[in-house]
């Protein structure tokens, strides 16, 4: 365009300038007939313009460069993941599974690896709490950790040092896979006081079952209960046929009393609310409150009566917890009900001993409907300490059941996740404590373990032992461990 304005003007120019004549002309000269040449074809340059701006315009548009746009990331990370995204990566995890435990991790770990291209180096150690935390300190942790202690999880979230696992998984995904008291456990305070969700839960167990002899239980016609009251009901039955109803022994060494704790949990779940339950995990309930002392004297209608105890009250202390269900399988059994975890078969004292058939199991029942169906439990939760597409691809994996489906197929294990199938679990033991994982209304972690290790291993121990044994009374107990309680 400002070209041919140009050779326009040139013209006018030249001929201005042989209507000049001969010389050289003078500026004065020449702008006369200049101005009057540019008036005389100003129209048809406007004209001129108008009709080729279009074509002009055009062209230069046709001619300028233009970026290339990259198509939107779409998806989940893992769904990223899944789609190559992130291939040729690698995410390191570290955790206390050697061995065979090793093993079950990266079977676990597999399907995810071969999905996304993603390599997952996986390291067990049984100095685990140790590195972990000198690697933390020193700035320097792996992409992801296993932790089997929430207390551990929480002192890494308050430090600052764990991603908010929320700030890519929003609670409302999170819930499509676990029932809100997993998620409540994940929620810890981070350095500026503010909740964050700490990590996943991978792995689980359950610690709220009664084992019993079903052959010789089915022969005697007892039925199982599914109440607090037909428990007790049981309880008497049984006592009325001349027989002790509870196998109970809590010796363990130096972690003697641990059993008792466990059954305190379990009630406390069972009588108040998971708020209660809550705060008197960080103190703010006492021991020496009603609701602490309802659950004790709860727990003292079976403990403390020696018709209900197989060797009475007096050999609960000095009872091996390992030998203390052996007596249900002799003949007749000499005691028929032992609340425990899984791994409490391994101590039958016979490998003959078929589940389903042998023994069974039962859920330890309600005792206030309102609470609905409450599990003591354990668990590994993930937590993650940098910030990468490919570590939160994982994450996400593993806040599915897929990401265990590997180890429970292998056995050892259970899911905590809602869209976990129970025919992944090749056992008969497992499958149903697994279906009543799935059925629970709340979990809560064993609380024991959750408290200040000078309670929660010391004090809540020793006060539970030494109340069972008669040494002192509840409320001094209760007292003394409140005492115990760190300042």
């Amino acid at each position: 365009m400002k070209r041919l304005i140009l050779v326009v003007l040139m013209f006018a120019l030249a001929t201005a300038l042989v209507a000049c004549g001969g010389g050289a002309p003078t500026v004065q000269e020449v702008a006369p007939t200049l101005q009057a040449a540019v008036e005389e074809v100003a129209p048809t340059l406007q004209a001129v313009a108008t009709e080729i701006a279009p074509t002009v315009e055009a062209v230069v548009e046709q001619a300028q460069p233009t970026e290339v746009e990259k198509p939107a990331a779409e998806g989940s990370f893992l769904e990223r993941a899944e789609a190559g995204e992130f291939k040729g990566t690698t995410v390191s995890v570290w955790g206390v599974m050697v061995d065979e435990e090793a093993q079950k991790m990266n079977l676990a770990l597999a399907p995810f690896e071969e999905a996304t291209g993603i390599d997952v180096v996986y390291e067990g150690s049984k100095e685990f709490e140790t590195q972990i935390n000198v690697a933390v300190d020193a700035g320097a942790p792996p992409d992801i950790a296993n932790i089997s202690q929430p207390a551990m999880a929480e002192r890494f979230a308050s430090a600052g040092a764990l991603v908010d696992v929320s700030s890519f998984l929003p609670r409302e995904k999170l819930q499509e896979t676990y029932i809100d008291s997993w998620l409540d456990m994940a929620t810890m305070p981070d350095a500026s006081g503010n909740d964050i969700m700490a990590g996943v839960w991978q792995r689980a167990s359950a610690k709220s079952m009664v084992f019993y002899p079903k052959a010789q239980f089915d022969a005697a016609g007892y039925e199982v209960p599914e109440t607090w009251d037909e428990l007790m009901a049981l309880t008497q039955q049984i006592a009325d046929d001349g027989d002790t109803a509870w196998c109970i022994g809590i010796e363990s060494g130096a972690a003697t009393g641990w059993v008792a704790t466990d059954w305190i949990e379990n009630i406390m779940l069972r009588t108040t609310s998971l708020e209660n339950y809550d705060k008197w995990v960080v103190g703010e309930l006492p021991f020496d409150s009603p609701e602490v002392k309802n659950a004790a004297n709860t727990m003292a209608e079976i403990w403390l009566n020696d018709k209900y105890v197989y060797g009475g009250v007096a050999s609960i202390v000095s009872t091996f917890i390992g030998d203390s269900p052996v007596p249900m399988f002799t003949d007749p059994p000499g005691c028929w009900l032992h609340m425990q975890a899984a791994w409490i078969t391994g101590f039958f004292g016979n490998d003959d001993l078929v589940a389903g058939e042998d023994y069974d199991f039962f859920y330890l029942p309600p005792i206030d409907p309102a609470l609905g169906r409450p599990v003591l439990v354990a668990g590994d939760m993930m937590v993650m300490f940098n910030d990468r597409p490919e570590v939160r691809a994982l994450m996400e994996f593993f806040s599915k059941a897929e990401g265990v489906e590997g180890w429970v197929r292998a056995g050892g294990t259970l899911s905590p996740h809602k869209d976990a199938d129970l025919d992944w679990y090749t056992t008969y033991t497992d499958r149903k404590v697994a279906e009543l994982l799935l059925n629970a209304t709340s979990v809560r972690f064993d609380a024991s373990d959750l408290m200040p290790a000078e309670v929660g291993a010391g004090s809540f121990w020793k006060g539970m032992t030494d109340w069972v044994s008669g040494s002192t009374d509840l409320d001094t107990a209760l007292k003394e461990i409140d005492a115990s309680w760190p300042k």
